[in-house]
């Protein structure tokens, strides 16, 4: 499975490309953080967003991360995963 990641000033957008509808389009969306007004008791400040990748499990999942303006610090904990995004690299 590969999930592409692009990170921009204040969210992330977010394509899997694997996986295309009937139009040959794949599925894109974009992740913004919930803003601190917002949070519910137990969500983290700067961690929490209104749109959370999901992946499936006992899959190999390869990430293409890169950035749109400047550079990015994206991470996946539960995975072990943190890389720098930077601008300029995409295909």
């Amino acid at each position: 499975m590969t999930i592409k990641v692009n990170g921009a000033q204040w969210f992330w957008s977010y394509e899997y490309s694997d996986y295309l509808n009937e139009e040959g389009e794949s599925l894109e969306f974009d992740s913004y953080m919930v803003p601190e007004s917002d949070l519910e008791l137990g969500q983290l400040r700067l961690l929490d967003v209104d749109a959370p990748v999901v992946v499936p499990v006992d899959t190999h999942i390869r990430f293409i991360v890169t950035a749109s303006d400047v550079i990015h610090d994206f991470a996946v904990p539960a995975l072990g995963l943190k890389i720098d995004a930077t601008p300029g690299l995409k295909e």
